[in-house]
């Protein structure tokens, strides 16, 4: 007998279906068919032993089984129940008439039991696209797929209540879940808060603009000063996610395994922190099983790289075109995937190698041409692409010692949520525009020219500094988001000092002393 059970695979951060067609036919050879990998080769002792133990005798006659379609290959375990489903079927075992209404997915311990597999919510979203009545996860992965509406999600801990489900013989009920009520609830505490941070003012109003516009920063200072302290509260002062980009969010991490067993929906900006160590691959994602690298995690959140210049330049080098295009392609013989990018880059690093060149008391021990050798550890290119680059200086004694509270996170993100409202109606007619940092140039000339005083201001520093046409489309962006922080309008000569006073790396003599 011929039958048909459907499922799904990941290609990307995305869905396509899987027909797993079984046909129980004459002989003893079981074969499984359709580009399948090492994994989903060995599902058949995995079945073998999962259907003995639940009870039921493994059918010996032949059965093929081919994955549709044949010309994508199926990787993972997800393909063990649906495929277990399809052979107990092919031969009579269990009935056949109400497959057509499920998609199922789920790995098979030897026991029978079902485990969790990577990619539910995509999965459940595919499956509601292509009209599926019901879908069938591992229990574990129930309310990740449940926040998907419109399809009866059931969780099942192993084979013999997919069976029952299948055959109408049980009394189980779909798990369902209010999103919008769940996204609504989801309240953000944030274990870290600036108002725990001590002195650093003008700091603080270069995190709010870089925030308030969707802005990379990279912060220059020496050892001490606070550096990873400040980043690490960053998250508390973004504004909080929509539901399309929590949806987003989530299924990227879902794909990559990231989410904790019974997590629903992401209602926290990521904020991802891979050390210097960290590998192309590894940041920007693929692999022989291609996977979301740190930069796609980072999607819609932070991507901190603390020690920057310790990165391996090659690394480094990768990031200019997510930066720029806010998505990833990755392209290799065998496949082609895009990993959404859109992310806010917060890097840090020391003024050079011993990491107090400029530091106030400390005197700096590099030899010469030490800090301009540090400093060319990153590209030019790449330090055009980050908007705000602000040095820090260590924390006063008279500051730490002060113990009147600094602005709470909470007033600071008012006024990001505030800048980033004005962006909302601003862009609200631009594909793929949602804050200042995402202007092309037709836009910075219709939004973010600056009047007479600030155009001249801003030709003459670019003048003297010598600086890049990309520096000039930074130096708008900013002057942009800062106006939009001053509920101005127009952008101001004030708005272009300020913003100009945020490129300390496009200073010709940075460095030169040593």
């Amino acid at each position: 007998m011929l039958t048909k059970v459907y499922s799904a695979s990941i290609q990307g951060i995305d869905a396509f279906p899987v027909t797993i067609e079984t046909d129980g036919g004459a002989g003893s050879i079981f074969s499984i068919v359709g580009l399948p990998d090492t994994a989903v080769k060995e599902s058949h002792l995995r079945m073998v032993s999962a259907i003995t133990h639940s009870g039921v005798k493994f059918p010996r006659r032949g059965t093929t089984i081919n994955l549709a379609p044949a010309d994508i290959k199926k990787e993972g375990a997800a393909f063990d129940l649906p495929m277990a489903i399809g052979v107990l079927s092919a031969h009579n075992m269990i009935p056949s008439e109400h497959l057509a209404d499920y998609m199922v997915m789920g790995e098979l311990s030897l026991d029978g039991s079902v485990l969790p597999v990577k990619g539910a919510l995509p999965m459940a979203v595919k499956a509601r696209e292509l009209g599926f009545k019901r879908l069938i996860v591992p229990v574990e992965n129930v309310t990740e797929a449940a926040v998907v509406n419109k399809i009866e999600v059931y969780g099942v801990k192993n084979l013999m209540e997919a069976i029952s489900l299948i055959s109408d013989n049980s009394d189980m009920q779909p798990v369902r879940i209010n999103t919008r009520e769940l996204f609504a609830a989801g309240i953000q505490s944030f274990d870290l808060d600036f108002s725990e941070v001590k002195g650093q003012e003008s700091v603080k109003r270069a995190f709010e603009v870089a925030c308030a516009g969707g802005h990379n920063l990279l912060m220059i200072g020496s050892p001490g000063s606070g550096k990873s302290m400040m980043a690490k509260r960053i998250p508390s002062i973004l504004p909080p996610l929509s539901l399309a980009e929590a949806l987003e969010t989530t299924k990227i991490h879902s794909v990559a395994g990231k989410l904790a067993r019974g997590s629903m929906l992401m209602t926290s900006r990521p904020f991802r922190t891979p050390h210097h160590t960290v590998s192309p691959v590894a940041l920007v994602g693929g692999g022989a099983s291609p996977m979301p690298g740190e930069i796609s995690l980072a999607h819609n959140g932070v991507l901190f790289l603390d020690e920057f210049p310790e990165f391996p330049r090659h690394v480094l080098e990768v990031l200019r075109q997510p930066i720029e295009d806010r998505i990833i392609t990755v392209s290799r013989a065998k496949y082609t995937v895009n990993y959404p990018a859109s992310f806010m880059l917060v890097a840090s690093m020391n003024p050079c190698p011993c990491g107090y060149y400029g530091h106030p008391t400390k005197r700096c021990t590099c030899a010469p041409g030490a800090v301009s050798r540090y400093m060319n550890r990153i590209s030019g290119p790449l330090l055009d692409r980050i908007d705000l680059q602000i040095e820090i200086q260590p924390v006063a004694f008279d500051d730490m010692a002060d113990k009147t509270p600094a602005e709470s996170s909470e007033e600071i993100r008012k006024r990001v949520v505030a800048a980033r409202s004005i962006q909302q109606l601003r862009f609200q007619g631009e594909k793929g525009i949602h804050c200042n940092a995402q202007m092309n140039s037709r836009l910075l000339h219709k939004y973010a020219w600056p009047d007479e005083e600030g155009l001249a201001k801003l030709k003459e520093r670019m003048t003297r500094l010598n600086m890049s046409a990309r520096a000039f489309d930074r130096i708008l962006r900013v002057a942009r988001t800062i106006a939009d922080l001053d509920n101005s309008e127009n952008v101001l000569a004030r708005h272009i000092a300020e913003a100009i006073g945020y490129r300390s790396l496009d200073r010709a003599s940075y460095g030169s002393a040593f």
